[in-house]
């Protein structure tokens, strides 16, 4: 049979040449200049990050008086009577309207109109939830907790500050 001294020498390896690449390398050496060009262009496609935004644009002075307005009205903390404050706060949504939208006739708009109307001006504001700004004025001893006389008087601010 075979012996160990039949078998022949085992045949080492071919060396392996890192010049020239295989074809393959060729066309992606051709394509990396196209894709960093192509990566370069998309950057300016591609709208701009949030931080890079233009800061939040000053008010006009209808709005800032509006606004030291809604913070001079004294608020029924401690269980006082909250009537008084809602109607105020009513009465100074009624004339902001009345001033920057005078063909809608909002001023005569009463109840879930009115949030409607105030809400559809507005919508992050949320002042449909707050239904106590329009019955709350017309009910006898209308109390409200802190936290509802903070979250309401968040709400007019942040209508009166973004309202269109």
């Amino acid at each position: 049979m075979s012996s160990l001294a039949e078998l022949q020498p085992l045949i080492p390896p071919p060396a392996i040449s890192l010049w020239p690449p295989a074809p393959g390398w060729w066309v992606l050496l051709a394509l990396l200049p196209a894709l960093a060009w192509g990566l370069w262009r998309l950057r300016h496609l591609l709208p701009k990050r949030a931080a890079e935004q233009t800061p939040e644009q000053p008010l006009d002075p209808v709005r800032q008086e509006a606004l030291a307005e809604l913070a001079r009205l004294p608020k029924p903390y401690d269980g006082a009577p909250a009537g008084a404050w809602l109607q105020q706060i009513n009465a100074l949504l009624k004339r902001l309207c009345r001033n920057h939208y005078p063909n809608a006739h909002s001023h005569t708009l009463n109840g879930r109109q009115w949030l409607a109307f105030l809400d559809n001006r507005c919508p992050a504001a949320g002042l449909t939830r707050w239904m106590v700004l329009v019955e709350g004025a017309y009910k006898p001893e209308c109390k409200l907790d802190d936290k509802a006389i903070a979250g309401l008087n968040h709400s007019v601010e942040t209508w009166i500050r973004k309202h269109v």
